[in-house]
């Protein structure tokens, strides 16, 4: 295991390295103390016809500590616990394990097997290409300077935008593979997930050169609550971030049916997010550092993504085999 060693007065360049890269485990301390605590990974991995997305991660609730891998179908979803002694995790390169699970931002293998759910998984998926969001001191990643704010109930990170996922994955004798299709990783990490939220991502749109994610949730604040927006669209690499941070305001909200109507403008520029999407499958989401609260998310969605500044149309096209999740309460 390699790790980074920061000591006395280095501690607050300690805290500003893990900020600068989220994808490190930052709950190492979490693990000798029986703390309120969560932290996910989210590795999504679609082609034209179908996908399947792996949450690894931990959960802690007082002396309770786990980890756990969740998976997610087009048909179905799993939850599997592991003992926490299970989990090990790599700073110098990025990795994590869970038992024979392996996770990093260049390849993961997955070799699952729980005989109460007549579960078995196994395969492998190497991603290059890798495309991610601009960052600087600022902006360190999506959440802007709230990254640095160490109270945050739940801290959310890009990881990877778009990258090419090539190999295969087996799901009880039924094999799903990947040739030069598409992945995408990001995670989160604190005591809990929002009460309600909005989440979708995309990236397989009839332009290849195309990445969406969209996240709109109620954030608890020290003493009050706002609604935080954080949304990316990546066009042939010339980014439109529309953020709470930036001053982007939500001007259309409405979720009706089977059905979202989002319009988001910052400055001149307006950007319309409209999806037709069925029910998904039970994950199951933190409250307190406990897995507890049942969610729904299906990976089948289509968005419809359209970017204007003023009147003039930038962008505007639908993605296939998105993820979303409406978490209403």
């Amino acid at each position: 295991m390699y790790t980074y060693t920061f000591c006395g007065k280095n501690h607050n360049m300690k805290k500003l390295f893990y900020i600068k890269n989220p994808e490190l485990f930052q709950g190492e301390r979490r693990l000798t103390k029986n703390k309120k605590y969560f932290e996910g990974w989210y590795f999504k991995n679609t082609n034209s016809e179908n996908g399947i997305s792996f949450i690894p991660g931990i959960n802690i609730e007082g002396k309770n500590k786990k980890a756990f891998i969740q998976v997610i179908t087009k048909d179905s979803s799993y939850f599997v616990n592991y003992d926490i002694k299970n989990f090990q995790f790599n700073s110098n390169p990025f990795c994590i394990n869970i038992a024979n699970n392996y996770f990093s931002k260049n390849y993961i293998h997955i070799d699952i097997k729980d005989k109460t759910q007549n579960l078995n998984i196994y395969g492998d998926i190497k991603y290059t290409n890798d495309k991610n969001i601009n960052t600087n001191n600022l902006n360190p990643n999506i959440m802007g300077p709230f990254s640095y704010m160490p109270f945050m109930e739940c801290n959310h990170a890009i990881l990877s935008m778009q990258n090419n996922a090539n190999g295969s994955i087996c799901v009880n004798n039924n094999k799903i593979n990947f040739k030069n299709d598409i992945g995408y990783i990001e995670k989160d990490w604190g005591c809990s997930f929002p009460k309600t939220y909005i989440w979708c991502q995309g990236n397989n749109f009839l332009k290849s050169n195309v990445s969406f994610m969209l996240s709109i949730a109620n954030i608890p604040f020290k003493i009050f609550k706002f609604r935080g927006i954080i949304c990316v669209l990546i066009i042939d690499d010339k980014e439109y971030r529309f953020a709470t941070y930036n001053n982007t305001k939500l001007v259309e909200y409405e979720v009706k049916g089977k059905s979202l109507n989002i319009t988001l403008k910052k400055g001149e520029y307006y950007l319309n997010i409209k999806s037709i999407y069925n029910e998904g499958h039970k994950l199951s989401a933190p409250v307190k550092g406990k897995m507890e609260k049942d969610i729904l998310e299906t990976i089948t969605a289509n968005i419809t993504v359209t970017l204007k500044k003023d009147n003039d149309i930038i962008f505007s096209g639908t993605s296939i085999n998105c993820g979303l999740e409406i978490v209403k309460k």
